[in-house]
C-alpha cells in the first residue's frame, strides 16, 4: 500500500460491483486505509465470499443491488444510511457489455449496455448526492468507465454509455462544485482481471503487444489511482478523466481494419 493506514480512517465508502475484479481491490484498499466500505451486486453468493475474503482488512457491508433499478439504489442508500448515518465516497465500478460488430447489435443488446453503464451510474450517483452528500455539503464520486478515448471498434454501446459518464462527470463537477461535491473518472485499459473472463480468450492471447507498456495492467494499479481521487490530495481535481492503459489510448489497436 502507498497510502497511510489511517487515511480514511472515520470515512464510509460504497463500491458497486465491489464482489469482485477491479472493485473488490478498490473495496479492499480502502478497508485497509481505514474506511468502512459497503459493496453491491447482482449476485449474492459473490458478495458473501467478498465479504468473507475482505472482513479481515475492517468493517464491510454487503447488500444485493441492480444499479438499473433507481428503487434499488434508494434502498441501498436507506441500507447505508442505517449502519453508518453517512457516505462519504461513491465508486462507481458496476457495469458490463460485450463484444460485437456494431450492425450486429441488437436493440435489445443496445438497450440492456446503455441501461446498465449509463443510466445505473446516473441513478446511483444521483440517489446518492441526494441522500448523503447535499445534506453534508460534501462527497466524492469515482466512476470506472474504459479506454474510449479514440472510440471503441467492437463495442460501440459501451463506448456510447462511457462517453455519456464522461460528459455528466463534467457536467455535475460544475452544477456540483459549490455544493461540496467532487467528480472523475477512472478510465482503465485492459486489465488483468476476473472481467476478462466474460470474453473470448482469442480477443486479448496477443494483446499486450498493442500496448506501449507491453503488458496488461493489475487491479491494484487502478484501485491506487481510486483512492487518490477519492482522497484529500486530489481536493482540486474534479470533473476529469485519467486514463490507466499503459499508453494503449495513444498507441496500437486491438480492433483489426480490414
Amino acid at each position: 500500500m502507498i497510502f497511510q493506514s489511517h487515511l480514511f480512517e472515520g470515512k464510509s465508502v460504497l463500491v458497486t460491483g465491489g464482489g469482485s475484479g477491479i472493485g473488490f481491490a478498490i473495496a479492499r484498499q480502502f478497508l485497509q486505509c481505514g474506511a468502512t466500505v459497503f459493496i453491491g451486486s447482482r449476485k449474492a453468493e459473490r458478495l458473501e465470499e467478498a465479504r468473507q475474503s475482505l472482513e479481515r482488512y475492517g468493517p464491510v457491508y454487503t447488500r444485493t443491488l441492480d444499479i438499473r433499478e433507481p428503487e434499488q439504489a434508494a434502498a441501498m442508500a436507506d441500507f447505508i444510511a442505517e449502519k453508518s448515518g453517512v457516505l462519504d465516497i461513491l465508486i462507481n465500478n458496476a457495469g458490463g457489455q460485450f463484444p460485437s460488430p456494431a450492425e450486429d447489435i441488437s436493440p435489445k443488446g443496445w438497450q440492456a449496455v446503455i441501461n446498465n453503464n449509463l443510466n445505473g451510474t446516473w441513478y446511483m450517483t444521483q440517489a446518492m448526492a441526494k441522500k448523503f452528500f447535499f445534506p453534508q455539503q460534501q462527497g466524492v464520486v469515482v466512476t470506472i468507465t474504459v479506454n474510449n478515448y479514440r472510440g471503441f471498434p467492437g463495442m460501440a454501446h459501451t463506448a456510447a454509455a462511457r462517453a455519456g459518464i464522461s460528459n455528466f462527470t463534467q457536467t455535475l463537477a460544475v452544477e456540483w462544485a459549490s455544493r461540496g461535491v467532487r467528480l472523475n473518472c477512472i478510465a482503465p485499459g485492459i486489465i488483468k482481471s476476473s472481467g476478462l473472463e466474460n470474453y473470448p480468450p482469442e480477443m486479448y492471447a496477443d494483446v499486450a503487444r498493442t500496448i506501449p507498456m507491453k503488458r496488461l495492467g493489475t487491479v491494484d494499479e487502478v484501485a491506487s489511482l481510486a483512492l487518490f481521487l477519492a482522497s484529500p490530495m486530489a481536493a482540486y481535481i474534479t470533473g476529469d478523466t485519467i486514463y490507466v492503459d499503459g499508453g494503449a489510448r495513444l498507441w496500437g489497436d486491438i480492433w483489426q481494419i480490414e
